[in-house]
């Protein structure tokens, strides 16, 4: 016992690897425009009169985020003269950045919409793009037994710059006005304009010409399409049981996604105050998810990545009891606690080595095209069966008898039932793959 618990500590050097310290600037990086296009503007357009219904409108400035993966073929593809393929595109994508947010202090949304609307989705597009490039370069500077690590630090840094552009963003707005709070965030960019510049520039694969450059050039636009776009998906159905990995990203963490959309609803029905939300919700389910992530760091080098997915899963379906038994308790803030940062350190755990599963799939020729479109097959998948949660409570809600005065415990047991198709999935691709661990990627020549 004593030499399984110190092989388990041992594998908490891997983060002393030193790049590392670049994967949290890039995951930084990566998580402070969004609260800054969605949920801060969203206060700033409250607090400057305009309606409820024309605020929820400026959600779709998000939807950069679940498209990216059209455009990911061209970050895969270009390099920009001088500045290398995902050092440029870092650099210009956080040039875009810093524009739009200096764009946004200077708009007054109580004189007119339309500049915010257009800096708000200049802002989204080019912090969409900027993820597809973060996502490509983590995974090439990584090798596949840092997966797991580097994607706890990814995570962790993501929600270390939310949380400076969410929180810290507000705590600024309420001393000095949200004109001079977007212009400070730029500020923050330095740590993502510093980590472009330090990182070293990946060698690009060698790929075959697209067509003969004296051919017509028509025949050059498709070859350079073919190359660019259905080269990335070929490549990735020529790996061994590809449709069964597809039909697991679809199911995994499905159950979470409808706990997650249903959560503040629930706390609130049990007649929990904000304040009690707030510190148990998400200050300490952030420690939780924060431990969690890092944990499945461990678990991915230790375990492997099938066998960490697989316990990430059974845990997270375990947690998701805890919230049937919340149920039964009413406003017991104890109980809160409890249900909460297990639920989270599972969470993370869970995220991590999905994110890891992920990275392991993609070729190191196609990365950022591969890794955009996995990942929003993911999103989609569970955006969609999230739509569905509150039909599910009040169905339950309405039913009479037993099910009826315990529809959230019984919705609950239902979220966690919903685990077992990705887990039979998992033991799928672990009995098919042998050695427990996802397809080996593609290395350039």
């Amino acid at each position: 016992m004593t030499g399984w618990w110190q092989g388990w500590w041992r594998g908490w050097a891997v983060y002393r690897d030193r790049r590392m310290a670049l994967i949290l600037a890039l995951g930084f990086a990566s998580g402070l425009p969004q609260p800054m296009v969605y949920a801060n503007l969203s206060v700033w357009l409250k607090d400057s009169g305009l309606t409820l219904g024309s605020i929820a409108l400026f959600g779709s400035l998000s939807t950069p985020y679940a498209l990216n993966f059209l455009w990911a073929p061209l970050v895969d593809r270009l390099s920009l003269p001088g500045l290398g393929r995902r050092r440029g595109w870092l650099l210009l994508c956080q040039g875009g950045i810093a524009l739009s947010l200096l764009a946004l202090s200077l708009a007054r949304p109580e004189a007119a919409v339309w500049p915010i609307i257009a800096a708000g989705l200049c802002l989204a597009i080019f912090s969409a793009t900027q993820d597809v490039v973060i996502d490509a370069l983590r995974i090439e500077l990584l090798t596949p037994e840092t997966y797991g690590a580097g994607s706890a630090v990814a995570v962790f840094g993501w929600h270390l710059g939310a949380t400076v552009g969410g929180a810290g963003g507000l705590f600024l707005a309420a001393e000095l006005g949200w004109p001079l709070t977007y212009r400070l965030a730029l500020i923050a960019l330095a740590v993502g304009v510093a980590a472009a510049l330090l990182a070293p520039e990946p060698a690009a694969p060698a790929r075959p010409a697209a067509a003969a450059p004296g051919a017509p050039r028509p025949k050059r636009l498709l070859g350079w399409l073919k190359e660019t776009v259905v080269a990335p998906l070929a490549d990735f159905a020529r790996r061994p049981g590809w449709l069964w990995v597809l039909a697991f990203i679809v199911v995994f963490k499905m159950g979470d996604a409808l706990l997650g959309r249903m959560s503040n609803l629930f706390y609130r029905e049990l007649g929990f105050s904000y304040e009690e939300i707030a510190e148990v919700a998400k200050i300490a389910g952030l420690a939780g998810l924060t431990l969690g992530a890092f944990a499945g760091g461990v678990a991915v080098k230790r375990l492997g990545t099938l066998k960490a997915l697989f316990l990430a899963g059974l845990l997270m379906a375990a947690t998701n009891l805890l919230y049937a038994w919340l149920a039964t308790r009413g406003a017991d803030q104890g109980a809160l606690a409890l249900a909460v940062v297990s639920d989270q350190f599972t969470s993370g755990l869970g995220l991590t080595t999905f994110v890891a599963y992920l990275s392991g799939l993609c070729s190191l020729a196609f990365t950022a095209t591969q890794y955009a479109l996995l990942a929003s097959l993911a999103n989609f998948a569970r955006i969609q069966v999230a739509s569905a949660s509150g039909w599910m409570v009040e169905g339950l809600a309405a039913m009479e008898g037993w099910i009826g005065a315990h529809a959230w415990s019984v919705f609950f047991i239902l979220t966690a039932l919903l685990a077992l198709p990705g887990l039979a999935l998992l033991a799928v691709l672990m009995r098919r793959l042998g050695d427990g661990e996802v397809p080996a990627r593609t290395r350039p020549d």
